[in-house]
C-alpha cells in the first residue's frame, strides 16, 4: 500500500467513528478513531521516508515510538499529535479489553485530535 492508501483508509475508519458515536456507541468509536491514527502514523512514515523496520512495527507500541521518533520529533508534525496518538491508544485498550465507561466528551475530543492529526499527514503527503 502506498501512503495514500492509507490515508483513505484513515478517513474512512474516522467516518466510522462518528457514525459508531453518533448510534452511542463509544467503545466502537475509540477502535475506529485509534485506527483512523494508526493508519495515519504508516503513512508518515512512509511519506518521511522512515526505516522499514519502523513502518512494519511488529506492536501497536512500536508503531507508536516510531512515530514519535521519526516524524514527530523530526519536526514533520507538531508534539500534540504524538500525544494524541498516545492517548488514542490508551482509550482503545480501554474499550477494547477493559470495558470501562468511557465519556462521549473523551471520544468527541478523541475525533477532534485525530482529525487534526490526520489533516497534518495530509499536508504531510503534499509536500512529500
Amino acid at each position: 500500500m502506498k501512503p495514500v492508501d492509507f490515508m483513505a483508509k484513515a478517513a474512512r475508519a474516522l467516518e466510522s467513528a462518528q457514525l459508531l458515536l453518533d448510534a452511542g456507541d463509544t467503545e466502537g468509536a475509540c477502535n475506529r478513531i485509534y485506527y483512523a491514527m494508526f493508519d495515519a502514523a504508516k503513512a508518515a512514515l512512509m511519506a518521511t521516508g522512515a526505516p522499514p523496520e519502523a513502518i512494519d512495527a511488529k506492536t501497536h507500541a512500536g508503531l507508536i515510538a516510531a512515530f514519535s521518533l521519526h516524524v514527530v520529533r523530526r519536526g514533520f508534525v507538531v508534539a500534540d499529535h504524538g500525544r494524541s496518538f498516545n492517548r488514542l491508544h490508551e482509550l482503545r485498550m480501554i474499550a477494547d479489553y477493559r470495558g470501562d465507561r468511557i465519556a462521549e466528551s473523551q471520544v468527541r475530543q478523541a475525533i477532534s485530535d485525530a482529525a487534526a492529526c490526520l489533516t497534518a499527514v495530509d499536508a504531510l503527503l503534499i509536500e512529500s
